[in-house]
């Protein structure tokens, strides 16, 4: 595995996640070390009980390893309490999950400025009109999410996402609810961030349409990195998948 760079936004060393105890211990990451660089777009995927969502719940700091270390924007999640940890998480991680975690009672705008809001902070200067003109759904903001297509609400919790300027942003099954059509426009969303914004993207998937437009693919089988290649096409990555299995 390379060494530590100073391109690395996120890093793992040696990291472990037991759940459970003695004989009915389940080890769901066995020794973990992996960077994710800036700027780049990657897909982990493996077949179910893999391991990938709770690697991606670890590297996010939505859940503590039982060993090892992560890294984020150049800060040890290990080494802070509960409240710097939310901190952290409030100020460089964006979230995009399968089921949009939109507010229903909140209009898109109101959805896509409420964490900013919470934080106390307002977003950067022009930002947001770009974030709206790069979704498409300027005349939709005073819509509320029962308003709108799966599609729409997703382009608005990616939006959501990026607004506060995060170090990273963790998609979680981001087309795992959506129709082919509606998961083309949210791919197309998350790689427009990469290229044009320079965002570094983690995404979690089971579909090989979406890992194809990473630029990187980890296939995790028992906790453990199997593969790490550069993505090509849907074809590759299913090819990955039957050998990884």
């Amino acid at each position: 595995m390379s060494e530590s760079t100073n391109s690395s936004i996120v890093s793992a060393t040696d990291l472990e996640r037991v759940f459970g105890e003695g004989a009915a211990a389940v080890r769901a990451l066995d020794g973990i070390t992996v960077e994710f660089p800036k700027g780049r777009l990657t897909a982990i995927m493996g077949p179910s009980g893999s391991g990938k969502s709770t690697l991606m719940h670890c590297l996010a700091g939505l859940d503590r390893p039982t060993s090892g270390t992560v890294s984020i924007d150049g800060v040890e999640l290990g080494a802070l309490d509960d409240a710097k940890l939310t901190e952290l998480r409030r100020d460089k991680v964006g979230f995009v999950f399968q089921f949009f975690n939109l507010l229903p009672v909140l209009d898109a705008r109101e959805n896509l400025l409420l964490p900013l809001k919470l934080a106390g902070r307002r977003p950067e200067e022009g930002r947001l009109d770009r974030l709206v003109e790069a979704i498409g759904l300027a005349d939709r903001l005073d819509h509320r999410p029962a308003e709108l297509s799966g599609g729409q609400q997703q382009r608005v919790a990616i939006a959501r996402a990026l607004l506060g300027e995060p170090a990273v942003v963790f998609a979680d099954e981001p087309t795992g609810n959506l129709d082919s059509a509606s998961s083309e426009e949210v791919l197309a969303l998350l790689r427009r961030a990469v290229d044009e914004l320079g965002q570094t993207v983690v995404m979690v998937t089971h579909d090989p349409v979406a890992a194809a437009i990473a630029d990187r693919v980890l296939v995790l089988v028992d906790g453990r990195i199997v593969r790490d290649e550069p993505a090509r096409d849907a074809d590759q990555v299913v090819e990955l998948m039957k050998q990884a299995g």
